[in-house]
């Protein structure tokens, strides 16, 4: 009877946490068209290893791609998704998701396991969902590689703490096979974590790690496995390596890489005025809380957490290229700080034997719990229950929009082409899957039009040039999208 009751605890809990946190992660995923420019280029990748079935080299228009380098894996998990649910903006988002989801569910059971503490793990993955940087484009709602990345950083990171704590083997095997599925998922930024697990180790005087074989035997494998990979790659795509060092490493780090760039303060300035403004003000006081713990497992969790942050922010912040969403690691163990503070005084409401004789002693633990999280939550809802385009993108997507709605039969696109000026992958993933219903759509120069085409436009110069140089028959037009029959050109 005991085991059975605990059991359903268990499943209660379980339940609590996937609600809360299952919301902002899977709903209205396929609600915003591809973005342009990661999440576009893989899922092309993904298209095409669909139809090729070359799982050791993506391709982008029927070539290896040498712009997008890094391994595979987020790739070959949108070709699984898409085998199983069809190839669409869901299949291409759902491993992001997923990640978000089991990373969630990781931390909750390190809070379990390490701190035999369900709340904090809770308390954890509130703060995590709830951040505005981390359920975001380019993060765990869109095809991109952060989410999955952020998912193994973790993994590894914690699993090479416990080791150090518990030196159970199962640890350490966790720690290397995570090690590999990072560089899997985005080369040398899955390695990033490793400076501050090796000066925790002197400051904790952890030296029998470096007296340990397997810890040998691991780095072994992982040399084996990830050079393995890029050994093969280089066999069958000649020239992939030297793509590899201009895209990933001393190229991206040490120079400003496609105008990227940024003040060293440039991840602080997003945290504190976008991406955490919710949460960041805590991050001091979880700090000064989480050291203070009388509880040794808390305190040296709390160095081990803040040691993490301050090692990959100072990395990301001194790379010459700057991105907003490399960030996304910084969020969980972020949150794990402010959870301590959280917790702190969470658990104090619960045991306070004062507290106890003046309220039912759970309820102030609980409203303060959700006075917390109530404005961020709700503000969370909003944001991904009805995604909306920032003002700036609106334009922008129009044309997305628009060949979205041809997918459902809302729009007439059968032989026309789309003429479009710049990078086009965003609008080549829903050409591919309009070509594969028959529809017969390409794109074409604007320069160089015929007789008789039919042509669809989006951007202000394309159009100005179409109606300047060429007589033509105005077919339909919504709101930036126009559809043109060219008659002649223009004496």
């Amino acid at each position: 009877m005991k085991v059975k009751r605990e059991i359903l605890v268990i499943a209660f809990k379980l339940f609590i946490l996937s609600l809360f946190c299952s919301f902002p992660i899977f709903i209205h995923l396929d609600i915003l068209p591809i973005r342009i420019w990661d999440e576009s280029r893989l899922s092309i990748n993904a298209y095409e290893m669909l139809k090729n079935n070359n799982w050791l080299i993506p391709y982008f228009e029927g070539k290896p791609d040498m712009w997008n380098t890094k391994p595979p894996l987020m790739i070959w998990m949108q070709v699984l998704c898409s085998k199983i649910f069809g190839y669409s903006e869901l299949a291409m988002r759902l491993p992001s998701a997923i990640a978000a989801f089991l990373l969630v569910l990781f931390l909750s059971y390190f809070a379990k396991r390490y701190l035999k503490n369900f709340w904090f793990g809770l308390i954890t993955c509130i703060v995590l969902v709830t951040s505005y940087g981390f359920i975001n484009v380019h993060g765990t709602r869109t095809g991109d590689y952060d989410s999955l990345l952020c998912l193994f950083l973790v993994v590894y990171s914690l699993s090479y703490f416990l080791y150090l704590e518990q030196k159970n083997k199962r640890n350490l095997i966790f720690f290397f096979i995570a090690l590999i599925l990072a560089v899997m998922t985005k080369s040398i930024q899955g390695l990033l974590f490793l400076p501050a697990l090796f000066i925790y180790t002197l400051i904790d005087k952890k030296f029998f790690i470096f007296k340990d074989l397997n810890v040998y035997k691991g780095i072994a494998l992982f040399v084996f496995t990830i050079g393995a990979y890029y050994l093969l790659r280089e066999m069958y795509n000649p020239g992939y390596l030297n793509a590899v060092w201009e895209n990933e490493l001393g190229g991206r780090y040490m120079n400003t890489v496609e105008e990227h760039t940024g003040e060293f303060l440039f991840y602080y300035n997003m945290l504190l005025k976008h991406h955490f403004k919710e949460w960041i003000w805590l991050v001091p006081i979880g700090f000064i809380i989480g050291i203070s713990f009388r509880n040794i497992l808390f305190r040296k969790l709390t160095y081990f957490s803040a040691l993490i942050s301050l090692s990959y922010w100072l990395i990301i912040s001194i790379s010459k290229t700057k991105l907003e969403w490399y960030e996304i690691p910084l969020f969980p163990f972020l949150a794990m700080l402010i959870a301590m503070g959280i917790f702190g005084i969470f658990y104090y409401l619960l045991i306070e034997p004062k507290l106890k004789t003046i309220f039912l002693f759970p309820v102030m633990s609980f409203l303060f719990l959700f006075s917390l999280s109530f404005v961020p939550y709700t503000k969370m809802v909003d944001k991904v229950y009805l995604p909306k385009e920032y003002p700036w993108d609106d334009e922008f997507y129009q044309l997305s929009y628009y060949l979205k709605h041809a997918l459902n039969k809302l729009e007439e696109t059968r032989a026309y082409n789309i003429c479009y000026d710049g990078y086009h992958a965003h609008i080549l993933f829903y050409l591919n899957q309009l070509n594969d219903l028959g529809q017969n759509i390409g794109f074409k120069d604007w320069v160089f039009l015929e007789k008789g085409d039919l042509i669809i436009a989006s951007q202000s110069n394309v159009k100005q040039y179409i109606e300047q140089y060429y007589i033509y028959e105005l077919i339909s037009e919504n709101k930036t999208i126009k559809k043109y029959k060219i008659i002649d050109l223009k004496c």
